[in-house]
């Protein structure tokens, strides 16, 4: 339980740093180059690329920091999951910028803010956390970072079980 809260707050000190990084760069790009008034699916285009430029700052944050004793080896594979786990969230964020603006005809800055940086990344996030935990940076997929001797259970799910069956 201890490590599961560990995570939960790296996962959310490290999706604030994302969150500063994609609001930066969404507000930067729809005010200036991805105005609606200029292009017409401006919001869209600026929430793709700002959410781009934020997995990139999240990976990296959540490999090394949030998830990284139980990174793997194999940097390539994970990224391309993490990246593929990213990607849904930021649909199910740009389902909802779309909806709002598009859909329900919502087109202010305010509106577009709250509809892809409240309403979907707490969609998103959700979905991205429960993924990236049960699959992505799972313990069973890692090599093992420590030995029963020298491990204590809060660091290995499995031998906090073994502790407990009284099998160490």
């Amino acid at each position: 339980m201890l490590r599961l809260a560990r995570q939960l707050v790296r996962y959310g000190l490290i999706g604030l740093c994302g969150l500063v990084v994609d609001l930066g760069v969404f507000n930067a790009l729809r005010l200036t180059v991805f105005d609606p008034e200029v292009t017409a699916g401006g919001p869209v285009l600026a929430k793709v690329a700002s959410s781009v430029v934020s997995i990139v700052v999240v990976w990296l944050g959540n490999r090394y920091w949030t998830f990284g004793d139980t990174r793997r080896d194999r940097a390539a594979r994970e990224a391309v999951e993490f990246f593929a786990v990213a990607l849904g969230g930021m649909v199910i964020g740009l389902a909802c910028l779309w909806v709002s603006h598009y859909v329900l005809g919502y087109r202010s800055a305010l509106a577009d803010n709250v509809a892809s940086n409240v309403v979907g990344l707490a969609l998103g996030t959700v979905f991205r956390f429960t993924l990236y935990r049960l699959w992505v940076f799972h313990p069973s997929r890692t090599r093992p970072a420590t030995t029963p001797l020298d491990a204590s259970p809060d660091d290995d799910p499995r031998l906090e079980a073994a502790t407990r069956a009284g099998r160490v």
